[in-house]
């Protein structure tokens, strides 16, 4: 079993790094096409969040969809449908020479995107006991932050090639160049990936939930996990708020410090790449190396504050300086919260949905697209209003969520 789950990292982790790649080179690409369309740099700005958020609305409205499918059809086939439609819109997206066609990419690739992580998620789920679950989801993890480290100094190693070409296919125009390398580069591994998960990973076979200790046999009548009105509970709606909170404060990070740093600190696609590398390396070694472990000793619930607090915190930090020698350990503390969070989350709901893991991993990842589309569109205003106030007003919720929940978790609560 254990073959069976690193070749699944593996893919993820492949698929991750064509995503992390397009973030040192993302908003520059699009702001370059939008200012040769004659808008002005504000407007162009509110591109930027319109289409890294577009990716992640539709992901919002159709993981969902993915993720009750993959119960009913498996987990391998949606695997494949979301790694060879990734493959194909990273192509269009590349090849994009206006705003029509990236915004054409941007919404098709987030619907078939969507397909990998909760059908991945819920992969995990069906071949780890409930004991072994959030271990499994922190490998999960560390698998996507390893692959966003990665990205990254590829992603602004391949902008630097001097690559241009343009080219007609009956009315349409395409153009190639050094911006645009990154995300054919994607697109590869994407087929790769494809390639792996078709050959090497096997149907999961189902590890069964909610089995007591030694063998005593669950009574009749007894709740057992996964019954549909699990999906009502309050305590799954609020797992579901903090998925969002936890995403909204990464994309709104991820799709606003590429402007911030350009026009506070003069970074350019390299200084950018070093900052979301230190951060994916944070994301995938704590959840690699500690996460999985503390989860297993302390449990999610008491993590949750200290995810949302080193988060909170790390914002704070950041609106404090201008040089790359505190940016990055003040981005390291920022993505350590996140590394804690996200397993912990992805854990917990997981447990809750027992036979329908699919859908309700589907749900959390439709939780945590939408914090993803919203995140950079809320920046992206925010930002043309006064350069800090995103991370000011995203580090409050962070902080006062962390103090809430860390009251929860007081003896005697």
């Amino acid at each position: 079993m254990k073959d069976r789950l690193g070749i699944l990292f593996f893919c993820v982790f492949v698929v991750m790094i064509g995503y992390g790649m397009t973030l040192p080179v993302l908003a520059f690409y699009i702001e370059r096409l939008a200012l040769a369309e004659g808008t002005t740099a504000e407007r162009a700005y509110l591109h930027v969040g319109l289409l890294t958020g577009l990716f992640a609305l539709m992901q919002f409205f159709f993981a969902p969809v993915w993720g009750r499918l993959s119960d009913r059809v498996g987990r391998r086939p949606i695997i494949l449908i979301g790694l060879g439609g990734y493959a194909f819109t990273m192509v269009l997206f590349g090849v994009g020479t206006d705003l029509v066609m990236l915004y054409a990419a941007r919404i098709s690739g987030g619907i078939l995107s969507a397909a990998v992580l909760p059908a991945a998620s819920a992969y995990v789920a069906d071949a780890t006991s409930e004991a072994k679950r959030g271990k499994g989801m922190a490998w999960l993890g560390s698998s996507i932050g390893l692959g966003v480290a990665v990205g990254p100094a590829l992603g602004a190693l391949l902008s630097r090639l001097d690559r241009h070409l343009r080219y007609r296919f009956v009315h349409f125009n395409f153009s190639i160049d050094d911006f645009s390398t990154p995300f054919f580069a994607a697109a590869l591994l994407a087929v790769l990936a494809f390639v792996a998960t078709l050959r090497m990973l096997p149907k999961p076979t189902r590890v069964p939930d909610g089995v007591p200790p030694r063998g005593r046999p669950v009574k009749e009548g007894a709740p057992r996990p996964g019954g549909g009105r699990w999906f009502m509970r309050e305590s799954f709606l609020a797992l579901l708020l903090f998925s969002f909170l936890g995403f909204f404060a990464l994309a709104l990070f991820e799709g606003t410090f590429a402007i911030h740093a350009q026009r506070v600190m003069k970074f350019g696609a390299a200084q950018m790449a070093v900052v979301f590398m230190v951060c994916g390396l944070v994301m995938a070694g704590a959840q690699a190396a500690v996460v999985g472990w503390l989860i297993g000793r302390v449990g999610e619930r008491r993590l949750l504050p200290f995810g949302f607090g080193f988060m909170g915190t790390g914002l704070v930090l950041l609106m404090t300086t201008q040089t790359l020698a505190l940016i990055l350990p003040y981005a390291a503390l920022f993505a350590l919260g996140m590394a804690v969070l996200n397993p912990s989350l992805a854990s917990l709901v997981s447990k809750g949905g027992g036979e329908r893991s699919g859908a309700a991993l589907g749900l959390q990842n439709s939780a945590n697209s939408l914090g993803q589309a919203a995140g950079p569109l809320v920046g992206g205003f925010l930002f043309a209003w006064y350069i800090h106030v995103p991370y000011l007003l995203t580090a409050l919720p962070l902080l006062a969520a962390a103090i809430i929940l860390g009251a929860k978790n007081l003896p005697g609560r």
